[in-house]
């Protein structure tokens, strides 16, 4: 246990210099760009607090770079300091040398899924928010909730809030629809209700309409128009309502099996945010393989020569793993392959075939 306990200490503070280093490097080459696009809009201050915003969202998708980096610094140190040698023989096993390693990047993945994943929804909505406020205008947002969907749409002269009941699968057709119209000081200026409301051609073709101008001057009801047909103009594309929603790292882990019900519910396809949710709970996995690729080709003593040959092709190997992994998600939520295959699959695959290859090159 003396031993465990010390490769686990090791490993902890490698994973720990290697992400303070990848946090750094990040935090300055993300506060130039947020420079180069708002330096003559901003204060040195909210720029760097957009840096801060945006860091955990890249750092999260580096985090398997990041573990693989720090099993190479680890064993290629306890190589250079002979422990290993001694590890050895002590009559460990590679197997048995990796165990404390594995255990820790089980909890890494784990804290990562549950606490930081949060954390990166959260600054990564409230990043794209402050951004939209340094832009002229503002992005066009669709949220999902029990009480159905939820669009806006507009410029700097007004805009447009919409709430629909339901709608088809890419968001273009609405039904049982409302558009509330504020001024840009905040004021409504108009209600209409509508059966449907379809997107076509830059503009939303209403049908079975009903129009109420908010004035205080006059009666709402009084002045009601109803029309059989009524066609509003809007700025909004299907690609765009589709990506207004369609980002799952958005929402954190914890709410997603809800919003997944949802989309569902409201008439939308979950399949991408049901293969994130799946990606994200094999993440601990995957990180796993990671370990015992960077240990499979760095636990040999230096003196056996090819070290910097062993380095590189361990960390091209983690690459091509990470590009697999990305494939294997894009055919899953082109419904090409299941969603708990496209995650699973992947790390399942490159732990059985990293532990082939450890068990090859150090146990023979």
């Amino acid at each position: 246990m003396i031993l465990h306990r010390y490769f686990a200490r090791r490993f902890v503070w490698t994973f720990a210099a290697t992400l303070l280093g990848f946090f750094t490097l990040m935090l300055l080459i993300d506060l130039v760009e947020q420079v180069r696009r708002f330096g003559s809009d901003a204060t040195f201050a909210t720029l760097l607090q957009l840096s801060l915003l945006n860091l955990p969202a890249g750092l999260y998708r580096i985090l398997p770079l990041i573990m693989v980096l720090s099993t190479i610094a680890m064993f290629l140190g306890l190589a250079r300091s002979s422990e290993m040698v001694v590890t050895r023989a002590a009559g460990r096993s590679a197997l048995k040398a990796l165990v404390a390693p594995l255990f820790v990047t089980v909890l890494i993945g784990a804290v990562a899924v549950a606490v930081f994943n949060p954390i990166v929804a959260a600054t990564s909505k409230a990043f794209e928010l402050q951004e939209a406020s340094l832009r002229s205008g503002g992005p066009s947002i669709l949220s999902i909730s029990d009480n159905g969907l939820w669009l806006r749409q507009g410029n700097d002269l007004s805009q447009t809030v919409i709430r629909a009941a339901r709608t088809n699968l890419d968001g273009t057709r609405l039904e049982d629809v409302t558009f509330l119209t504020f001024t840009p000081d905040g004021g409504p200026t108009r209600r209409i209700e509508a059966a449907t409301a379809t997107l076509s051609d830059g503009a939303w073709d209403l049908t079975d309409a009903k129009a109420w101008p908010l004035d205080r001057s006059r009666v709402a009801e009084a002045w009601a128009t109803t029309h059989p047909t009524l066609r509003i103009p809007s700025t909004l594309t299907a690609d765009e309502i589709r990506d207004s929603f369609g980002d799952p790292s958005a929402i954190p882990i914890w709410d997603l099996p809800a919003f997944i019900d949802r989309l569902e519910v409201a008439g939308f396809s979950a399949t991408r945010h049901a293969v994130w949710l799946q990606m994200e709970l094999a993440l601990p996995a995957f990180l796993m393989a990671m370990v015992l690729v960077g240990s499979a080709f760095t636990m040999r003593h230096q003196r056996g020569g090819k070290t910097g040959v062993m380095v590189l092709t361990a960390i091209l190997i983690c690459f091509a793993l990470f590009f697999l992994r990305n494939f294997a998600q894009i055919l899953g939520e082109n419904g090409q392959i299941p969603p708990v295959l496209a995650a699973w699959g992947p790390p399942v695959a490159a732990i059985g075939a990293a532990l082939g290859l450890l068990l090859h090159l150090e146990d023979g």
